[in-house]
């Protein structure tokens, strides 16, 4: 399984799991009578059988962490068996924004084996260690002999796939300040993702949720899409500036650059995770990532490793201008783990006592804030299925909701906007906007 390692940039200041990998469980089950299960595991056995697409996700050294871990994490969802192969001479590779990634195999291992799906992730100068590695390009030129789907996002459709001569002919699209290259090897498109049969391209990190959702209806259907991105309550308005809620408005303040904490946990959603980093490092806030355990490598959600910058130990006397808590999706189990740390909970109090910021996402609100009395008096919201938890849910269909010193936000398809809200709140409307054009999130 894939690891990543969070580091910070400066001195310190489901759906299906992958089938090989996790039990799945058929709750109907203990209801039935025993020839019933018997008959009923036979099918599932077969389900599972024609279900679980292998797909290859390579990285290299300057990969973008965000979109090869929201590909990966969409499509472990689904029920895909995604491996994670590193281009590298080694499993670790150092991804962009201080992502540690290793990989689950060496590209060396997966050469004889066949993918339903080649994806590979942008970033530089990952896109180009992965067009220069000779493996890889014959896995992908042999994926195109065989009729079977290869994709590409940001500069890897023009650095990669154009180079290797695998976009003839078809419209493609990367990120913009790729385009010119790409026009010499595809018939240019600014589609935000383009298929053309069964190659797919997108511009870049924030058209990587969209992206990944169409390789789950490439491989699987729009049945199964659609199930997946509902839950992850996703935008429909792709491409136009975010909007959000806010409530009693104070200036958001900091000296030299703001001291942002991200904690983590066993079960913490990796998406959530590490879109929140991403995006607050490329603002230019300094991220520490902290581990709620005792242990700095946690397991995340879809059997993605995130290793901390520090345990929460050795940071909890320090001073933030925000915390902010990302969650795990299918059993909550990270929210839980926030919810049960006495040491967490503590500082989320203080934070709130002194006036300093604070947020969450997804289930954190309802099972960490809502219990604790960080929402009294406030309003906030939280993934769908926890919203009947908040005392006060009358902003629980807000996307984003700030009021004074909180700011809450739904899921994993939010946490883009969520991001951005805070870079704004932060840095200005201004900045967040150009932020959000950079990663192409809009237009």
């Amino acid at each position: 399984m894939a690891a990543l390692q969070l580091r910070h940039l400066t001195p310190l200041p489901s759906y299906l799991s992958p089938i090989t990998k996790r039990s799945l469980h058929f709750s109907y089950l203990h209801k039935l009578p025993i020839s019933h299960r018997n008959h009923r595991r036979l099918s599932t056995t077969s389900i599972m059988a024609s279900v679980a697409k292998k797909v290859l996700v390579p990285v290299a050294n300057g990969t973008e962490p965000l979109e090869a871990v929201i590909t990966i994490d969409l499509l472990r969802r689904a029920g895909a068996d995604v491996t994670v192969a590193s281009v590298e001479k080694q499993l670790s590779v150092d991804a962009c924004h201080g992502v540690k990634i290793v990989a689950d195999a060496l590209i060396s291992d997966c050469a004889d084996t066949a993918f339903d799906l080649i994806s590979l992730p942008g970033g530089m100068p990952g896109a180009t260690t992965l067009k220069d590695c000779t493996t890889l390009e014959s896995l992908v030129k042999k994926q195109a002999v065989d009729g079977r789907p290869y994709a590409a996002i940001c500069a890897a459709p023009a650095v990669a796939l154009g180079s290797w001569g695998l976009l003839k002919g078809l419209k493609a699209t990367c990120y913009p300040s790729f385009m010119e290259q790409l026009s010499s090897s595809a018939s240019v498109v600014d589609s935000r993702v383009q298929q053309d049969g069964k190659v797919v391209t997108s511009r870049g990190p924030g058209t990587a949720i969209e992206y990944s959702v169409s390789l789950i209806e490439l491989l699987y259907g729009k049945e199964k899409a659609d199930e997946v991105s509902g839950a992850l309550v996703m935008r429909s308005n792709h491409g136009d500036e975010y909007t959000f809620t806010e409530l009693n408005q104070v200036k958001w303040t900091f000296d030299n650059s703001p001291q942002i904490l991200v904690p983590i946990a066993n079960g913490t959603e990796e998406m959530e995770a590490v879109i929140i980093i991403d995006v607050l490092r490329r603002a230019k806030a300094e991220v520490v990532v902290a581990s709620v355990g005792d242990k700095l490598e946690i397991l995340a959600s879809r059997n993605v490793k995130l290793v901390a910058d520090v345990l929460l130990d050795e940071v909890i006397n320090r001073s933030y201008d925000l915390i902010v808590l990302p969650v795990r999706r299918g059993g909550l189990g990270g929210a839980q783990a926030f919810a049960n740390s006495e040491k967490l909970v503590n500082m989320l109090k203080k934070q709130r006592e002194s006036n300093k910021f604070y947020g969450a996402i997804c289930a954190s609100p309802a099972l960490v804030f809502e219990p604790h009395g960080l929402l009294k008096g406030k309003k906030a919201t939280a993934y769908p299925a926890m919203c009947n938890k908040l005392s006060d849910p009358s902003e629980a269909e807000s996307r984003v909701v700030v009021d004074g010193h909180l700011v809450t936000s739904r899921g994993p398809g939010t946490t883009m906007e969520f991001s951005l809200v805070i870079a704004e709140k932060f840095f200005g409307r201004e900045k967040a906007i150009e932020l959000a054009k950079t990663m192409l999130f809009v237009h």
